[in-house]
């Protein structure tokens, strides 16, 4: 069982500059397509003079720049990030090859401190030649380690029920594992919202109850807040979420707990908990078919 406990000393007081950095990805992710679309010509241009280059050794004073860790961005500068980088990477090589479609990433498997269940995210890009038309929707799975049996989990937040509107453009919905309980009764996941092209993200936070058999989501309620990040389990109250809300803009982002039925409430002095053990398999990642 792994057990982790994120501290949010210091980290609060980054989210101003992580949010702003957040707040122009989502602003600027259009420069992805003139920039790949102005490439074209130079690729073009240059592809026989590439190909003629000799190979050039790499050195030791430039490996470490080349075997440094893969860091992933997410919109929110959340702690469980979603596959930004894969998203605006694989819309830029959909349109510097004018080749669109549907492309696919698989997340890690989150297995529960029990070891009996696993979760793990499809994701679906429908790319469009320009980005704030595409789309992303996703799909949680949910396996039973021991008979092999799947369950498919969904939120019910505004996105995610309508995802298949083709009004929707630029719409994303992703659902992703986050953590389970420490008694594996419970698995929390992160259903991260938003427009391409837009600062109007948000979390939700989605919770399959395995003794009930029954999925609740769950967002701050009765606040004014422009966006929310989901944190994790609430260590004073177990069986709340606790979640970062607040207006774009504003320096400090107060912590709120959300109980089952959705009472919100201000909390200062608890943490945030999460359960469970990531696995990377070799299918997890970019999937160009399903």
């Amino acid at each position: 069982m792994l057990k982790r406990q994120l501290s949010l000393s210091g980290w609060l007081k980054n989210k101003p500059l992580g949010l702003l950095l957040a707040t122009l990805m989502l602003i600027t992710s259009s420069l992805f397509y003139e920039k790949a679309k102005a490439n074209e010509s130079f690729v073009a241009s240059q592809s026989s003079v590439l190909y003629s280059q000799p190979l050039r050794e790499v050195t030791e004073a430039i490996k470490p720049d080349l075997t440094e860790p893969y860091v992933q961005s997410d919109p929110l500068n959340s702690p469980y990030p979603i596959p930004w980088n894969w998203v605006l990477e694989t819309h830029a090589e959909l349109v510097a090859n004018q080749s669109f479609g549907f492309r696919y990433y698989r997340s890690q498997s989150l297995v529960s401190p029990d070891g009996k269940y696993a979760a793990y995210s499809r994701i679906q890009l429908q790319g469009q030649p320009e980005l704030y038309r595409s789309r992303i929707s996703s799909v949680m799975f949910l396996e039973n380690l021991q008979t092999g049996d799947l369950r498919i989990i969904t939120a019910s937040s505004p996105l995610a029920n309508h995802h298949n509107d083709d009004t929707l453009s630029g719409a994303i919905s992703i659902l992703i594992p986050v953590s389970w309980t420490e008694s594996s009764d419970r698995l929390l996941g992160r259903q991260f919202e938003s427009f391409f092209n837009t600062s109007d993200g948000s979390d939700y936070a989605v919770i399959w109850d395995r003794n009930q058999n029954t999925v609740t989501t769950l967002a701050p309620e009765r606040i004014h807040y422009t966006n929310a990040m989901l944190l994790g389990w609430s260590q004073a109250n177990p069986d709340q979420v606790l979640f970062q809300a607040g207006e774009l803009g504003n320096e400090y982002w107060p912590m709120w707990s959300v109980e089952p039925n959705g009472y919100t409430a201000l909390t200062f002095e608890d943490e945030p908990m999460v359960y469970g053990e990531s696995v990377e398999h070799i299918w997890s990642g970019s999937q160009a078919r399903w």
